[in-house]
């Protein structure tokens, strides 16, 4: 009897969901066979006047000399000695105009001044400074030159700057005029002093090394300080990577001065 009355109450719990599955195969295929419309209405997707539909999908853009303001393509204001820009959406001045308060302003350019590349501004020719919105001589002192840039100067080889004038570089004994040509440095086995070129005093057992203005000790010592002392190895070491100190062979570590096994 049981059983009876279980089985009915099984088979309506399922209908409802079995419709519910019907139903949703029913709206895919429709939406299968129906594409939807666009939300908007198709008369809103014509491009307004003074606007054109994009090369690609449903957009437009505003023509050339117009930029888009309210949904609407109103007409770009373009101030005298202006003109439009790359996008044709907007304005630029013209070359030797700048921008002022929405107006093309000319660029004063004064004696021996030009434009530089932007067209919104003036720099000074070689041989000039700009000072107080002009451009002035630069003043050359004896023995010096305009350098590469044009708007500064430099002494010649064998002077150096003091002030606002070259004066001789003087060489001390064992010196040579360095690359600038407004310095000097010491030659090899010499290092740079108070205005001279000291000896390099190199101890027994010591070589110069690469620079040729300090030195090293050869494999096997250490400086200590001004002297190269024997490196002492103690047992189960050799010298290190560097030949001025010791390192612990395969299977010792250090301690205390000493190479002790990792057993320990």
């Amino acid at each position: 009897m049981s059983r009876e009355n279980s089985a009915p109450s099984k088979s309506r719990s399922l209908r409802p969901t079995s419709r519910f599955i019907r139903s949703i195969g029913v709206g895919l295929l429709a939406l299968a066979t129906f594409p939807t419309l666009p939300a908007t209405d198709a008369a809103a997707q014509e491009p307004p006047a003074n606007a054109h539909k994009q090369r690609y999908g449903d957009r437009w853009e505003c023509d050339r000399g117009f930029r888009l303001s309210r949904g609407e393509c109103q007409a770009v204001r373009v101030p005298k000695n202006g003109h439009l820009n790359s996008l044709g959406q907007g304005w630029v001045c013209d070359r030797g105009y700048r921008l002022d308060d929405n107006a093309c302003e000319a660029v004063e350019v004064p004696e021996h001044g030009f434009l530089i590349n932007t067209g919104d501004e003036w720099t000074c020719g070689r041989g000039y400074q700009r000072a107080a919105g002009a451009c002035e001589e630069i003043p050359l002192p004896e023995h010096a030159f305009l350098g590469k840039s044009g708007d500064r100067w430099q002494c010649e080889r064998g002077f150096r700057r003091a002030g606002e004038e070259c004066v001789d570089l003087e060489l001390p004994e064992a010196a040579y005029i360095g690359p600038s040509g407004n310095d000097w440095y010491c030659s090899r086995g010499f290092r740079k002093g108070e205005g001279s070129c000291l000896p390099v005093e190199v101890p027994e057992n010591g070589y110069l090394d690469a620079s040729g203005h300090a030195w090293k000790c050869h494999r096997g010592f250490r400086r200590d300080p001004h002297e190269c002392v024997p490196v002492e190895l103690p047992e189960n070491a050799h010298l290190s990577h560097s030949g001025n100190d010791w390192a612990c062979d395969l299977g010792f570590r250090p301690e205390a001065r000493a190479c002790v096994s990792h057993e320990r």
